[in-house]
């Protein structure tokens, strides 16, 4: 069904948020250009936030909300980053529906009505547009940014259980009720990796359709550079880690459970060898790596659940060390007594307990549902 149509026969308010860091020279088009989207089905609400820009940009800003009442502006003093202002907009945003907008016109206004349709239809709670399946213009510049682009999406996806391909886009329609149960937290650039990571979790219907892209180098203006995609890759892992698929997890914790078992051999040699008995040396080394795993897993992989306030979480964590303890110091001393070496003996046990750590940490300890695709919810 065409998106203008759908527009006809239910008219909506679509809030437009335009982010401004010194858009001066664009902001008046594109903010006129978004206006023309509107008709007598469709009403407009368009927010901009000028986030400390030096140039005259707020001056332009101010010059539209007297021009046009559909047109408020929101001022940071300073400059705080892309998601800080959104975050403001998003505040202030009253329309049945919240779409992102550059102000500096590397996407088409004219393209949100489209990305409306899924919504509409009620086949979609968040849009994405994507840079990447649209026959429309679309203009050549940097691989390199183009190749980081798809890697910062590939890794994103792999944790969210996701197929997009475009995660960086700009273009991002929501059902206003999404927003209201997402807290944005990131100020600069890594909003797209958190915002996209937020929807998975909820498991939310989500679409992407084509779009153009009218791209600027950087002596035109653009400003995202190589320090905000190492800042992106961290965000995905740090929005994603708690509820990314088993593989992934599996994965992370590889490295968090390499840490502890390295504790927990070197902790062992150097007790066993400075005279402690097997069974004393074991424990105590397990002992230790427990918690240097615990502390990592809270830190870097499971954060999101850790509540001490829970007296159940607590026990069954230390429960799972108990049990993952005897089990270590009785696997320990089976292979020592068989005429393996401690060494030896104490590395294949640290395997083992790596395994048994992790299932019961992720089952146990910290469970959490995962992110991906949409899922109806049972009675709907």
């Amino acid at each position: 069904m065409d998106g203008n149509k759908i527009i006809m026969e239910k008219p909506v308010r679509l809030s437009i948020v335009i982010p401004c860091f010194n858009e001066g020279k664009t902001l008046q088009r594109c903010v006129e250009r978004t206006l023309c989207i509107a008709d007598k089905h469709l009403t407009l609400e368009i927010i901009i936030i000028d986030d400390g820009s030096t140039d005259q940009s707020l001056s332009v800003a101010g010059h539209l909300a007297i021009k046009y009442p559909q047109v408020s502006v929101i001022r940071h003093k300073i400059n705080l980053g892309k998601g800080a202002a959104l975050r403001s907009g998003f505040q202030k945003a009253a329309g049945d529906y919240v779409a992102v907008q550059d102000a500096d016109l590397e996407y088409n206004p004219a393209e949100l009505k489209k990305l409306l349709t899924p919504l509409l239809e009620d086949h979609a709670d968040v849009v994405l547009g994507s840079r990447f399946l649209s026959p429309d213009p679309h203009r050549v510049l940097y691989f390199w940014h183009y190749a980081g682009n798809r890697f910062l999406t590939l890794v994103s996806n792999m944790m969210t259980d996701l197929n997009l391909t475009d995660m960086e886009t700009c273009y991002k329609v929501f059902r206003r009720d999404v927003l209201e149960r997402i807290t944005i937290e990131e100020n600069g650039f890594g909003f797209e990796a958190e915002i996209v990571a937020k929807v998975a979790h909820l498991r939310l219907r989500i679409y992407e359709m084509g779009i153009s892209y009218y791209g600027r180098t950087y002596e035109e203006g653009k400003k995202i550079g190589f320090k905000d995609g190492l800042w992106t890759l961290y965000c995905i892992f740090r929005y994603n880690a708690p509820r990314a698929p088993l593989p992934v997890q599996l994965l992370i914790y590889f490295f968090i459970g390499g840490a502890a078992a390295a504790v927990n051999l070197t902790l062992f040699l150097w007790m066993s060898y400075g005279g402690w008995r097997v069974i004393p040396a074991a424990a105590g080394a397990f002992l230790a790596a427990a918690a240097a795993n615990y502390l990592l897993c809270v830190l870097l992989l499971f954060r999101h659940r850790a509540r001490w306030k829970s007296g159940a979480e607590v026990l069954c964590y230390i429960l799972i060390v108990g049990i993952v303890g005897a089990l270590d110091a009785a696997t320990t001393h089976f292979f020592i007594e068989s005429g393996i070496s401690p060494w030896v003996s104490k590395l294949i046990a640290s395997f083992l307990g790596f395994v048994w750590n992790f299932l019961g940490r992720r089952f146990f300890v910290f469970p959490e549902p995962p992110s991906g695709p949409w899922k109806p919810q049972v009675g709907k």
